[in-house]
């Protein structure tokens, strides 16, 4: 992955690639852990399913930097995640070896499996020693290829985050004791917990009810009848998370408005500070101001 790893500059990398050998920048990739990203590493954690992840960097680069980095192409039963990046220099190289070397990591991380992928991609030319890059990576490597890539079974991406399959798995067992014994899940915590899967769920985009239905192993019409007996509409469910949610971040002024729009779901800084100002008769800024 990108974020937090390429704050020292590109000199800096081939620096201390010139020292530790040219295996060093995957090594480093190795060590990045999910708390290193920020805000970002901060919303792979809620993510339902692993593909999640490149979803949701792709969003971030696009809402905060306004570049397109990150893209996924499946080819039959294979998923390539493309990092779109240019080779100009070595430093660069070296900073793409290790974000793809943590791509690994993070995977693995998030799923507590040990997946690999079937093949990795690069721009640059073959280094002399690729002692680094077999133990990172576990798979065919390529070098002076057309674009910098990392390919996974598609079966694999589709694995459920090993968080996602422990709180889906405790929900569905509310399910069955309602089915079995009779043990009706109350509404305020029916609400509550649909609001949990929204908010996990909002930095790849505004989820459809028939996302939050599938999670919960629900007809959209059952779901939609469970909340309407609670008074409260799944559209109108929606926004209040993303109320929520804004309103407490700006609390806490930890993240930027940009950081907060992503993680509300919204595709624009712009989106959000309408919504924001619809709300409460206030833009984010005066918002925070008044804090």
């Amino acid at each position: 992955m990108i974020v937090n790893f390429t704050h020292p500059t590109f000199s800096s990398h081939e620096l201390l690639a010139d020292k530790l050998g040219r295996g060093f920048a995957v090594r480093v990739g190795q060590k990045m852990i999910i708390e290193d990203y920020g805000v970002l590493g901060l919303s792979w954690r809620t993510c339902s399913r692993l593909c999640e992840i490149f979803e949701r960097s792709e969003r971030y680069f696009k809402l905060l930097s306004n570049t397109f980095l990150w893209q996924i192409q499946k080819v039959g039963n294979v998923s390539h995640i493309i990092l779109n990046r240019e080779a100009h220099r070595r430093g660069m190289e070296l900073s793409t070896e290790a974000s793809l070397s943590a791509t690994v990591v993070v995977l693995q991380a998030m799923s507590e499996k040990e997946i690999s992928p079937i093949q990795v991609s690069f721009k640059h030319k073959k280094p002399k020693d690729l002692t680094s890059h077999k133990k990172a990576f576990n798979c065919s490597i390529l070098f002076e290829q057309s674009q910098y890539s990392i390919s996974y079974k598609t079966e694999d991406l589709r694995l459920r985050t090993a968080k996602a399959d422990a709180s889906i798995h405790s929900y569905l067992l509310q399910q069955v004791d309602e089915k079995t014994k009779g043990i009706k899940i109350p509404g305020n915590k029916f609400v509550h917990d649909i609001e949990t899967l929204i908010k996990d769920a909002l930095p790849t985009g505004i989820p459809s009810i028939h996302y939050i239905s599938d999670l919960t192993a629900m007809s959209n019409r059952t779901l939609t009848r469970r909340l309407s007996e609670t008074g409260v509409s799944y559209r109108d469910l929606v926004k209040k998370t993303q109320e929520k949610i804004a309103k407490e971040m700006l609390h806490k002024n930890t993240e930027s408005i940009g950081e907060i729009a992503f993680l509300t779901g919204f595709s624009e800084q712009s989106a959000f500070n309408r919504a924001f100002k619809k709300w409460t008769e206030l833009t984010p800024s005066e918002f925070r101001k008044k804090i």
